[in-house]
């Protein structure tokens, strides 16, 4: 691809741009920025369209900006929201600012010698700047009637319980960050999803009125499920960047378990993966979509991208003790993770010390077996594994030695039928 918006076009992420943006692309560097909002510590994986399409443009060799709203946070922008956000304290922002940057670097290049990523804290001009100067020099550009017949604010006024004057004020301070980039870094281009096109729109009118110059607007299209459920969420909740918020097992997990109607759109999206061998991959899915291997792709790139491969690595085999494979290696939180969602029950360290607790007992107070009886049968019949490997032992007692860093003990019988006894104090 010779322009980035062919690029962004194959790939299902060009929503929408303003008129000549197209062939401007294809004659000069463009800096463009993206804002990310820091009311929370971690970006999830709705984030990352905005933040691969950053990527992309970086990668084409247009000069990017990730702009951290360390200001705007403390505000909260509107746009999709039913509600008003709570207030963070300036505190609580700067911290979420400082993790988000470090999320960010997975993905942007900000020791590049041509092309640098920058990384910026709009805090650093919004924090400092007079209300009386806001308003003489910003606000006197627009009308409430602008104002209202943005879809951010038309829509919340419409609801009970409406919109504050904070929350309404939103726009006008994403257009002053939109002419502070242009001022004093370029920027002729504001990014990010289709539900930011009013906020995008009223910057370029800011940059317009008060110094006469062109800028553009570029949004990506926001990302839905085939089977109409939330993009991003689970069962156990947001699938988060961050590693200690959401597990790289699980973090692979939610890329492999991806609908067949939505995982070629999803490489498209989110890998670094060339149209050809996407293409190999969607026929994969039509051919033998039993075989998923096209989910495999996406789950492993995915990993990489945000974690590493050490992640991947670890991810990959904590999925393969499900079938039987190997436990040993795997942490606690591993083996938490990994079994969150089977059949569990508790025994105390007491009863695992000295000799032990008899193997048969062990099996008939689980979910695994309906009596002693039926336990001491399957455990003849060599088809109970502890920690996934089999004993037919049917004497055997189960100390604390078993216990996974003295945490778990993983029952298993058959193939796929597990129980989880967690070891408590």
């Amino acid at each position: 691809m010779n322009n980035i918006i062919e690029e962004l076009k194959w790939r299902g992420l060009l929503f929408d741009t303003t008129e000549g943006l197209d062939e401007l692309f294809g004659k000069e560097k463009l800096t463009t920025y993206i804002g990310f909002d820091p009311t929370g510590d971690s970006l999830h994986v709705g984030s990352l369209v905005p933040i691969m399409g950053l990527a992309r443009l970086q990668r084409y060799g247009h000069p990017v900006i990730a702009m951290a709203g360390g200001g705007t946070g403390m505000i909260g922008d509107p746009s999709g929201k039913t509600q008003e956000r709570q207030l963070l304290t300036a505190e609580h922002v700067q911290s979420n600012v400082d993790a988000i940057k470090k999320q960010l670097s997975s993905f942007l290049d900000f020791d590049d010698k041509e092309n640098p990523a920058k990384l910026l804290n709009n805090g650093d001009w919004l924090l400092n700047l007079s209300m009386m100067d806001f308003l003489r020099d910003v606000g006197k550009h627009f009308t409430v009637n602008y104002m209202i017949a943005k879809e951010s604010v038309k829509s919340r006024i419409e609801r009970e319980d409406g919109i504050s004057y904070t929350e309404f004020s939103y726009m006008l301070l994403q257009g002053y960050d939109f002419l502070h980039l242009n001022d004093h870094h370029n920027c002729t281009v504001q990014a990010g999803g289709s539900d930011q096109w009013g906020n995008i729109t009223t910057g370029m009118e800011l940059v317009r009125r008060m110094r006469g110059k062109k800028t553009h607007g570029l949004v990506f299209p926001l990302i839905t499920k085939s089977d109409g459920t939330k993009f991003g969420k689970t069962e156990s909740g947001t699938i988060w960047l961050d590693a200690k918020k959401t597990s790289p097992y699980r973090f692979y997990q939610f890329w492999l378990n991806a609908d067949d109607r939505d995982v070629v759109k999803y490489l498209k999206y989110f890998t670094w993966l060339e149209q050809a061998e996407i293409t190999l991959l969607e026929e994969a899915v039509q051919q033998s979509p039993e075989r998923r291997e096209a989910q495999r792709v996406l789950a492993e790139e995915m990993t990489k991208i945000v974690h590493n491969e050490d992640a991947f690595n670890r991810a990959l085999s904590a999925s393969k003790v499900l079938f039987g494979g190997d436990i040993e290696g795997l942490s606690a939180d591993d083996i938490e993770d990994i079994f969150a969602d089977v059949p569990s029950s508790e025994i105390s360290t007491t009863l695992l010390q000295g000799e032990g607790y008899g193997f048969i007992d062990l099996l008939a107070e689980s979910t695994l077996a309906s009596s002693k009886g039926e336990a001491r049968r399957s455990i003849q019949g060599n088809g109970i594994a502890v920690n996934n490997i089999k004993s037919a032992d049917i004497d055997r007692k189960i100390n604390l030695s078993d216990a996974v860093n003295g945490k778990f003990i993983v029952l298993r019988k058959g193939k796929k039928n597990y129980h989880l006894i967690k070891v408590v104090s």
